[in-house]
């Protein structure tokens, strides 16, 4: 009864008034160390007294009214500040992250991409790819049957069958260009270089060692020689101080993004796209300019007044986003992932076409401006800042569109074409108490991955990646990071659930470590709650000085239990001192979650 009452009293604590929101993590972390503890806390005097004045630190909490400032946190000894690591699967998942960095994967294996020693077709779990222990990459991108990286040293790496159907572990392909990111097409193989430059390597290994290789200047003046492998330059007209800032690739496709706001677009594959995906009207491979390579770059200037910062490219559909928040679609709409009606006469489009969203809103107080926008097969996403005019406060929305069969939507429905943005309810509306800023601030997305079919939302909650690691530090003083969200197709578990089952809502997935997972069983089994559950969406009045504001939060009967991406910091790892996060990368069936720098 005890350890079911502690568990609803840490979820109302977070509901409760603004000053005493920023106690919850304190109370919920001690009452979360009184009913675990003996487990772990040894014999001797020492770990008496800890017991001893944690017990009592819990029941003041519980017999007493819940507020508590900082400087009355009585300070606990050495044997409670080790239950940080025995208590909180986040402070673990952090800890771990900076220890011990590398790749998780999981889902499809078919194509020896999550697991390349394995002969297994499907990873039910998360598993660490030991080639990347220890290991620190700039980007990773996954498809079916390849898997391409960006090591530390701006090297690619390449696997799976897709690649070479022997390879049994990452193989360095192009190096020595300073790759920063990657995207993959059907066929080839993208890399932006840190000096701007996009080369276009063939997938397959042996299309990279048997095809024409390029002349390369060397350090000696005056002095070329062969490109170690095969690849191709891609050379938008760019003007003066003008530079490639992002890429973003379709199945058949590649937009260009330069730091002047400009786009351009070209083929990604040698099957020529034929569904609008360009933006350029009239262009297909028989009306291409013969005289000129396939991939050539053309600007889409129907965009050329306005100033572009962001693209996002699904498999036969384009996204561009303006700096006002403007976006502007185009490409295959046959299951509404334009944002527009299928119309089946037309269902293509070909010219950008602007995509509003004041009409997704009841009332015209409300201003909505696009801030983020995402794309992946029949999908597209928008992350929106809906503004109330009328009073200045802003709320963080997700909208999404396109096809739903799988869930991907993430509405809790299960649509063929969804033409119309509709609003992710659960991701949506969502606010928190800032400490620090004395106020209640929305919750935004801080990343979206989109893959084939299922998707990932990184949140951009409120983080703590400054615990002490003094013998003085209080138990409860534990780091945690960004929650993390998965919904859609679920074929090949690639949702990290442990579960096969599809969802249409976002839900969290267990800790990506074995052994933090193993270690939070117990606590599980105690309170009834399962590893993995679904969102639900409540509204409470959160207000300190007694407004009330309409709130959104996750809640989940085992809050602690739940997989969260380390967020940017810097620390030492491997001897250096580098920045390094946590990032989720989805795939055709796939996942991972790669430790990046």
């Amino acid at each position: 009864m005890f350890k079911q009452t502690t568990s609803s009293l840490c979820w109302f604590s977070r509901a409760i008034p603004g000053r005493v929101l920023s106690t919850r993590t304190t109370l919920c972390r001690s009452i979360s160390t009184a009913r675990t503890a003996k487990p772990v806390i040894g014999k001797g005097p020492s770990a008496l007294i800890a017991t001893a004045i944690v017990g009592g630190f819990v029941i003041y909490q519980l017999a007493t009214e819940p507020v508590i400032r900082a400087e009355e946190i009585a300070v606990v000894s050495p044997a409670a500040v080790d239950l940080k690591s025995k208590l909180s699967a986040q402070h673990v998942q952090v800890k771990n992250s900076w220890e011990h960095p590398g790749v998780y994967a999981w889902g499809n294996n078919v194509g020896r991409v999550v697991a390349p020693d394995s002969n297994e077709d499907l990873i039910k779990s998360p598993r660490r790819i030991s080639a990347f222990d220890n290991v620190l990459l700039r980007d990773l991108k996954l498809d079916r049957n390849i898997g391409v990286a960006v090591n530390e040293k701006g090297d690619i790496l390449q696997w799976g069958t897709g690649y070479a159907p022997d390879i049994k572990e990452p193989e360095k392909t192009l190096t020595g260009k300073d790759i920063t990111t990657v995207e993959i097409s059907g066929d080839r193989v993208f890399a932006l270089s840190k000096d701007g430059k996009i080369y276009s390597l063939p997938m397959s290994k042996k299309d990279q060692t048997e095809s024409t290789k390029l002349s390369e200047s060397s350090w000696i003046p005056g002095v070329s020689s062969e490109s170690k492998i095969s690849y191709r330059l891609l050379k938008p007209e760019l003007g003066y101080f003008e530079s490639i800032s992002k890429i973003a690739s379709g199945r058949d496709h590649i937009l260009i993004l330069t730091s002047s706001g400009r786009v351009f677009s070209a083929a990604a594959s040698y099957h020529y796209p034929s569904k609008g995906e360009l933006g350029i009207p009239g262009l297909t491979f028989v009306t291409r300019p013969k005289d000129k390579p396939y991939d050539t770059c053309h600007e889409i200037t129907h965009l050329s007044d306005y100033k572009i910062t962001q693209i996002a490219a699904g498999d036969h559909h384009s996204l561009v986003l303006d700096d006002a928040g403007r976006v502007f679609s185009f490409g295959d709409n046959t299951s509404g992932q334009l944002g527009f009606p299928y119309n089946s006469e037309t269902n293509h489009i070909e010219v950008p076409t602007l995509l509003t969203f004041q009409g997704m809103y009841d009332t015209k107080q409300i201003v909505p401006k696009v801030k983020k926008i995402e794309a992946g097969g029949a999908n597209s996403y928008f992350c929106v800042d809906a503004e109330n005019i009328a009073n200045g406060k802003v709320s963080a929305d997700l909208f999404s569109c396109g096809t739903g069969i799988f869930g991907n939507l993430g509405n809790g429905r299960w649509t063929h074409v969804q033409g119309t943005p509709t609003k992710v309810k659960a991701l949506s509306g969502l606010f928190e108490y800032d400490d620090k800023a004395n106020s209640i601030v929305p919750i935004r997305l801080s990343s979206l991955s989109v893959g084939a079919t299922h998707i990932s939302a990184t949140m951009q909650n409120l983080t703590n990646v400054e615990a002490s690691t003094s013998t003085t530090s209080p138990a409860h003083d534990v780091n945690f990071g960004f929650d993390v969200l998965w919904w859609g197709n679920n074929e090949f578990y690639q949702l990290g659930t442990g579960k096969r089952n599809n969802t249409s809502v976002p839900v969290y997935i267990p800790p990506l470590e074995p052994m933090v997972a193993e270690m939070m069983i117990d606590e599980s089994s105690m309170t009834g709650s399962s590893s993995t559950g679904d969102l639900t969406r409540k509204s409470g009045i959160i207000g300190g000085k007694g407004d009330e504001v309409g709130s959104a939060r996750f809640t989940r009967k085992d809050q602690v239990h739940r997989f969260q991406a380390t967020p940017k910091k810097k620390v030492n790892i491997n001897g250096k001192n580098v920045e390094v996060e946590q990032r989720v990368a989805c795939g055709r069936g796939n996942s991972a979650v790669y430790s990046a720098v």
